[in-house]
């Protein structure tokens, strides 16, 4: 099977590089770059192709890049007071020093 032969990929692995690389074409990005990235991006979320006789077939990864970690992170602390901030950082630093030693 040649480098880029995209057989062993389902048609939802199909569908999802589509829609990504749609998406970083409204971004600016060009056709042939977007398109690689998308299936660099199915390939990290899935392992490859899924169709038999494909070495991914079957495995579940359960941290697709999809899931964009953190992107609202923040929020909860920003509403505490920074005094509430201040005495959990000495707090944890105590906390460290203990078990440090």
């Amino acid at each position: 099977m040649p480098r880029g032969d995209k057989s062993k990929y389902t048609d939802k692995q199909e569908r999802k590089a589509d829609h990504i690389a749609e998406g970083y074409e409204k971004r600016g990005v060009p056709e042939k770059e977007a398109e690689r990235r998308a299936w660099a991006t199915v390939n990290k979320d899935d392992g490859g192709g899924k169709k038999e006789g494909g070495s991914g077939r079957g495995k579940h990864t359960g941290h697709p890049a999809a899931h964009k970690g953190g992107e609202a992170g923040g929020k909860a602390a920003a509403a505490r007071p920074a005094s509430a901030r201040s005495a959990s950082a000495k707090k944890a630093a105590a906390t460290r020093k203990r078990h440090a030693a």
